[in-house]
């Protein structure tokens, strides 16, 4: 069956280079060079996923290699089993592999099986029914509105050069005080400051959402602009490191670990962080939830709820603090 060409995404290898590095027979490479163009160009992943989808499938037929004494065929993966299956686990496990990658590992593995039976190349019932671990539920931990405000302040005079110092001030404004994720901000081009009332943003799985712009991230933008000693074009990133070229997500990440430091912040404050604390303190304000999801660019209400949750915890925080203090004084 003939399928579409796909055009390699920046950072994922292409189909072909995809297939020929998974140690399996022909036939197979042949139908995971499909499934990887199926994934980059109708299901329009994410590099980053496209690269851990890769990276699983490899680590299984490599896996397979010792397994069944040589690279597997179609026939072999048709005739797998429920213990082939957790064989694989238990290697991926001994090895170190915690228990959310372990549930992304599998779901790269039903990825390609379903895959597989869906253009009825094969089917493996055992494949499918492989069940993912249950992962702790982990609740988002968001700064204070006050730790945020001291993290903007901060941002502008920590890198010691002013420039720098706006830029930071000016992409922490893009994730604090319109909930971007830090890829979304970094992959802003030049064309799109001076920035309007709202941004047109593409994020996971390509999908598209409008957001609010405060006037304060407007400003920070336009005052970074002013202060940036390259002359940016419209093709250019808006966010630039100091060799001109776009900023990355560890330069970020850098950023925030000093600026963590200088406060005496805990671990948890990372860029991320900032659109965990977005979220909640506007649900705290009287945001309603459906809102939320929208401004956050999720799919399901049921992850936005995950911040009533939160929400939830402080007040009892705050509950028992208010408690404690009370007793105390009654002691006292």
């Amino acid at each position: 069956m003939a399928r579409p060409a796909a055009r390699p995404l920046s950072g994922a290898p292409a189909p072909e280079d995809a297939a020929r590095a998974v140690p399996a027979a022909a036939d197979v490479q042949g139908e995971i060079r499909n499934w990887y163009a199926h994934l980059m160009s109708e299901k329009r992943m994410s590099v980053a996923t496209l690269v851990n989808y890769h990276r699983d499938i490899t680590r299984f037929f490599e896996f397979l290699v010792d397994h069944l004494g040589g690279a597997a065929t179609l026939a072999d993966l048709e005739r797998l089993a429920l213990r082939d299956f957790r064989a694989f686990v238990s290697r991926r496990r001994k090895e170190g592999l915690q228990s959310r990658s372990v549930a992304r590992m599998l779901s790269s593995m039903r990825s390609f099986f379903r895959y597989l039976d869906r253009t009825k190349i094969l089917s493996n019932a055992s494949a499918l029914a492989l069940r993912s671990p249950k992962l702790p539920h982990a609740l988002p931990k968001p700064l204070s509105v006050r730790g945020a405000e001291e993290m903007l302040a901060e941002a502008e005079i920590a890198q010691g050069e002013p420039w720098k110092g706006a830029r930071d001030l000016a992409v922490l404004t893009l994730l604090y005080g319109c909930g971007l994720r830090v890829s979304e901000a970094l992959s802003l081009d030049r064309s799109a400051a001076p920035l309007r009332e709202a941004l047109r943003i593409t994020g996971k799985g390509n999908k598209e959402r409008i957001v609010p712009v405060l006037p304060a991230a407007r400003m920070a933008v336009e005052n970074y602009l002013k202060l940036c000693p390259f002359a940016l074009t419209k093709d250019d990133p808006l966010f630039v490191g100091g060799r001109g070229k776009r900023l990355n997500q560890r330069q970020v990440r850098d950023m925030m670990i000093n600026l963590r430091r200088r406060l005496g912040l805990p671990e948890s404050a990372t860029p991320h962080a900032l659109r965990h604390s977005f979220a909640t303190h506007l649900l705290a304000g009287g945001g309603d939830l459906r809102s939320i999801q929208e401004l956050l660019g999720h799919s399901s209400l049921s992850t936005t709820q995950m911040y009533t949750e939160v929400d939830a915890a402080r007040l009892l925080e705050v509950y028992d603090k208010a408690q404690t203090e009370k007793e105390r004084r009654k002691h006292g």
